[in-house]
């Protein structure tokens, strides 16, 4: 069953949870509010129908969640069960009420110095537990927060490395946010923890008010991660040195989790990490809710994403300097210079070849006899030949 993917279809169960509402539905697919039969909340997420597919994906997501179960820690969602083996694979974790880290930012504004510390901190603890199992989040940016009464808790370890092997929905792109991207994110380069410390430096820039790389298109944002120093203008001066080191190009350079908690919090008589005190009381409820347990992977942050577009399987292709995203929205050809948009309407055909130096050529047709094309770098051959494999059956899907 293709459980509220539509946003229609709400299962009364999933496994022994009973259902009791959906929360929203993000990259992975739709998360609901269940109760267990003890009547303990967790949320339960199911997996899109082209992820549950996918067998690069169903590989992926059993092994990341027997590593994921094991995770403990102060500030991160416990993994309480799964069925990776599912005609839907769906994995629950407790329920943690509280606002993301990105609608308090907007609620409140901007954190000083001293909460800055403790955000940082508390991430810091969740990293270091996350790593310990083995683990690389892959994608902690504030909308994979929660701002929880007793701390910040981090949500989806574990899930971004089985989104990434899924060929259907990013196939050969950098996983993640751009403007939380680490440099050998962005490049398609190998990951570890020191991406995850990356990541925490530009989510305390975006918690002091500032962004790291600037605003703009994926690939700008991408490009300025790789290439140009992080903006730290609205982050507190006693925390310059701290989050420069956390955003070096070079992941060597970068702390430890464990270090970093020695940089925020130096005196542990002075700090209780697991201790959140909000300035301003926050609703349950905000006006325009950010779904507490939704935490979608933004690819396209400058145009509707793949489910507002209208679900469906996404082929993107990217580089440092230009990008190829085709979804149920259209085609968008994207580079530092220009972003073109066109929907199916306006599409007569959409040709692709390889071109020398491990390159892919995408020609957008249109109905008034115009053309337009962009050359993406694929890097390596086999990712090259990833793109030739799965970019007929994406505009199949489509046609």
């Amino acid at each position: 069953m293709e459980y509220g993917v539509s946003g229609v279809d709400v299962p009364e169960r999933i496994g022994v949870y009973a259902v009791e509402r959906e929360l929203g539905a993000g990259g992975m697919g739709t998360v609901y509010l269940a109760r267990s039969r003890g009547g303990r909340s967790v949320a339960v997420k199911v997996a899109r129908p082209e992820l549950a597919a996918d067998p690069h994906f169903r590989a992926r997501f059993g092994a990341e969640v027997a590593a994921a179960r094991r995770v403990g820690g102060f500030h991160t969602a416990q993994v309480v069960d799964a069925d990776p083996e599912a005609p839907a694979p769906w994995l629950a974790t407790a329920y943690i009420p509280g606002p993301t880290l990105a609608a308090l930012l907007g609620a409140e504004g901007p954190m000083g110095e001293e909460r800055l510390r403790q955000l940082g901190a508390a991430l810091a603890e969740a990293l270091a537990a996350i790593h310990g199992c083995g683990l690389v989040h892959r994608d902690l940016k504030p909308s994979n927060i929660i701002m929880a009464p007793d701390g910040p808790r981090v949500l989806d370890f574990g899930i971004a490395r089985a989104m990434e092997s899924s060929r259907l929905t990013s196939t050969g792109v950098a996983f993640g946010t751009p403007g939380f991207l680490a440099p050998e994110q962005a490049q398609g380069e190998e990951v570890g923890g020191a991406a995850d410390v990356f990541a925490l430096g530009a989510v305390l820039v975006a918690a002091a008010g500032g962004s790291a790389f600037g605003g703009g298109t994926p690939m700008g944002l991408m490009y300025r991660a790789v290439h140009e120093p992080a903006d730290l203008s609205a982050v507190p001066a006693g925390l310059w040195p701290v989050l420069a080191s956390c955003l070096a190009k070079d992941p060597a350079q970068r702390p430890t989790p464990e270090r970093l908690l020695d940089l925020l919090a130096p005196d542990p008589t002075a700090y209780s990490p697991t201790v959140y005190a909000p300035a301003v009381a926050v609703p349950r409820q905000p006006a325009e809710p950010v779904p507490v347990h939704q935490a979608p992977t933004e690819t396209a942050p400058a145009r509707p994403g793949p489910e507002q577009a209208g679900g469906g399987p996404v082929f993107t292709a990217a580089d440092v300097r230009s990008a190829v995203l085709i979804d149920a929205g259209g085609v968008l050809l994207e580079s530092d210079t220009r972003s073109l948009h066109f929907g199916w309407d306006r599409i007569s055909a959409v040709d692709h070849t390889a071109e020398p130096r491990k390159h892919l050529m995408v020609t957008v047709r249109l109905h008034d006899g115009t053309a337009h094309q962009q050359l993406v770098h694929a890097r390596r051959t086999s990712r090259l030949k990833e793109w030739l494999e799965d970019l007929p059956l994406i505009l199949d899907c489509f046609r």
